[in-house]
């Protein structure tokens, strides 16, 4: 019906044109619908397979745990919709090409053919006493393996149709990765270990440094307020003391305050008082720690000095209320004492 030289300005179609020759265009539009039927069971038996297989692959842990996902049908949807983007993905490399799109098939069920043999052979040689109920002879697996190898060969060495990329390498696009992602699944512990290690030689030092210059810091910062601040008071209000303690906190790197009272003659109502009133203000303060201090004597500028000696706290880290007309000293007899207004 067709010439020999014509075949190969039919290969997509031969079947239907071989059809419209013998029996007009009725009978290639039925061989079409009926090629179209068939290829769509096989593609849809082609993704319960893969699912299946997929599934198999992943509780092996051979792939990720991603594609077990399932919705609430029970469906692996992620499996599903990978394969058909594999299957755009070729679709879309060999532009269409029957012919490529033949030789990748072929190439992979040849191989995985080749593969039958194989395990049979491991089986010959590793697991001789394992009970089956067939068995194939040395020749026979061998010649099958032989015929085999020589197709897959010839299909590889085959030269592509010139603008066409050859079967191999459309092939090797898809093999390499998915042998890298396998290869990857299965040494996985041993190249996370590798990858800690490399983290930890490359990190560990700054880690180290940058701990040594946080701790440098917090001592600093520690350093820096824990030098404690003095405020002389005559019995002020908590209102006056609140203003003190608020002038602290906004301007002062400091955490640590005395409140010093210098009483002649003690005045324990005024002394009480006082004390309940640095009560509250420590709970209203948390962050301040304060110190109540009752002096006995006279407030005078030797005071001031032994007072700075006796607990290490600079002159100028001494603060007093504003002083009233019958003070009896001038702010600059008092060695640089600061006013709190």
């Amino acid at each position: 019906l067709v010439p020999i030289p014509e075949v190969h300005d039919y290969m997509a179609h031969l079947l239907s044109h071989m059809g419209a020759k013998a029996g007009g265009d009725w009978l290639a539009t039925l061989i079409s619908v009926d090629a179209a039927l068939v290829l769509s069971g096989a593609v849809l038996t082609s993704y319960v397979g893969v699912t299946g297989l997929v599934e198999r692959i992943t509780l092996d842990r051979i792939f990720p745990a991603f594609f077990l996902k399932k919705n609430r049908r029970g469906s692996s949807y992620r499996i599903i919709i990978a394969f058909f983007l594999l299957c755009v993905s070729i679709l879309f490399i060999t532009k269409g090409q029957v012919e490529v799109l033949a030789g990748v098939y072929t190439i992979s069920f040849l191989s995985v053919m080749a593969l039958f043999a194989i395990g049979n052979i491991l089986l010959k040689v590793r697991r001789k006493s394992l009970p089956r109920p067939e068995r194939a002879s040395w020749p026979a697996v061998l010649t099958a393996l032989a015929a085999v190898l020589a197709a897959l060969v010839g299909n590889i060495i085959k030269e592509p149709e010139p603008g066409q990329p050859a079967n191999i390498v459309v092939f090797a696009e898809y093999f390499i990765p998915t042998i890298l992602l396998v290869a990857i699944m299965l040494n996985r512990i041993a190249l996370l270990e590798i990858l800690l290690n490399f983290i930890e030689f490359l990190f560990v030092p700054i880690l180290e440094f940058v701990t040594k210059v946080n701790q440098k810091i917090y001592e600093t910062i520690d350093k820096i307020q824990s030098q404690e601040f003095v405020f002389f008071t005559r019995g002020d209000n908590i209102a006056n003391l609140n203003r003190v303690l608020l002038y602290i906190r906004q301007n002062e790197h400091t955490k640590k305050i005395k409140i010093v009272t210098v009483m002649e003659e003690e005045d324990k109502e005024l002394l009480d008082k006082l004390e309940q009133d640095i009560e509250f203000l420590k709970r209203e303060y948390p962050d301040i720690e304060i110190e109540f201090v009752k002096i006995k004597g006279k407030f005078t500028p030797e005071l001031i000095k032994k007072l700075s000696k006796k607990w290490g706290i600079p002159i100028n880290f001494m603060f007093i209320g504003s002083p009233g007309d019958h003070f009896p000293y001038r702010i600059e007899e008092l060695g640089g004492v600061r006013l709190i207004i």
